[in-house]
């Protein structure tokens, strides 16, 4: 195809959505529209489970070592700890210190007479786990470390934190595939408007033996176009909304959460990505049926 043959099929397509602007608007607000929620969920899913991995990383596990364990024993076990792949951070809280915490909180006269070989607390290490959701396991390994008698239970907790970053993200895949399915068949059924209000011309075209894809083309840039502006026009309501709600939120919940700069080119690239394919996808979807026709059999005669 010749660059001029190629500059008149760009032409056309413009043409088409300006001549047929009513519809194209229609389906740029939709697509918008999808592509904004799509990028609310996707922006959702992040902070939500930047909280959860804020939650886990404070949310503190405590190994209990066996009564009889020195310190300078306390400190091996504690490089155990360190080697098990779960773990992020192991902190040893010795005995001694213990007890000076329950003193300050309970009293001087319950605690005078417990210190040094009398105290009667065990050594321990607070721990931070890098995934919650494997937290069963990860305390199934720290029990088998010698020198370890318990581990206080927060499986529950661990559990909550899990669930609800598996639910937001499963809502999330879903509401994007709904939406996507939608803005395909809205852009298809727009496209097909603008190829049944040239019926005439693709009847004359196919005629003359104009191939598939010279008749194609104009419409597929149609849609891509379509796609191009929507995606643009959505990346700046989306990081404008969500710059808006994260410092109301940030009011409200005092978490660290994740802005939009952070995921801010991934975004962009899906959006072009998804906008180009939705457009062009749906534009061959609505001109397949023309093109299986020739001539006169187009206009029905």
């Amino acid at each position: 195809m010749s660059f001029s043959s190629f500059g008149y099929l760009l032409k056309e397509g413009f043409k088409n959505l300006w001549n047929n602007r009513m519809m194209s608007l229609a389906s740029i607000g939709v697509l918008i529209s999808c592509l904004l929620i799509t990028g609310s969920a996707i922006m959702l899913t992040v902070n939500v489970s930047g909280v959860v991995s804020s939650v886990g990383d404070n949310n503190v596990t405590t190994v209990y070592l066996d009564d009889n364990i020195s310190e300078l024993e306390a400190v091996y076990i504690g490089k155990n700890l360190e080697k098990l792949d779960n773990i992020t951070e192991a902190t040893f809280y010795p005995k001694d210190e213990a007890i000076s915490a329950y003193r300050d909180v309970l009293g001087e006269e319950v605690f005078s007479n417990m210190s040094g070989d009398d105290n009667p607390l065990p050594h321990a290490y607070h721990i931070t786990m890098a995934d919650l959701s494997k937290y069963d396991d990860t305390v199934a390994q720290l029990l088998k470390i010698d020198g370890v008698a318990s581990v206080s239970s927060r499986s529950e907790v661990a559990e909550k934190l899990t669930s609800l970053n598996t639910l937001v993200t499963m809502m999330s895949f879903w509401i994007i595939l709904a939406l996507a399915i939608i803005s395909w068949f809205i852009i298809s059924n727009t496209i097909r408007m603008t190829m049944y209000s040239h019926r005439f011309e693709i009847s004359i075209m196919k005629s003359v033996g104009a191939t598939d894809a010279f008749v194609r083309i104009p419409f597929v840039i149609e849609g891509v176009v379509i796609g191009l502006i929507s995606a643009g026009v959505a990346i700046g309501l989306l990081a404008a909304l969500s710059n808006a709600v994260i410092s109301a939120v940030e009011h409200i919940l005092p978490f660290k959460y994740v802005p939009f700069t952070n995921v801010m080119w991934p975004i962009i690239g899906g959006f072009i990505l998804a906008g180009v394919l939705v457009g062009s996808l749906g534009s061959l979807r609505s001109i397949r049926k023309f093109l299986k026709h020739e001539g006169n059999e187009i206009l029905g005669w």
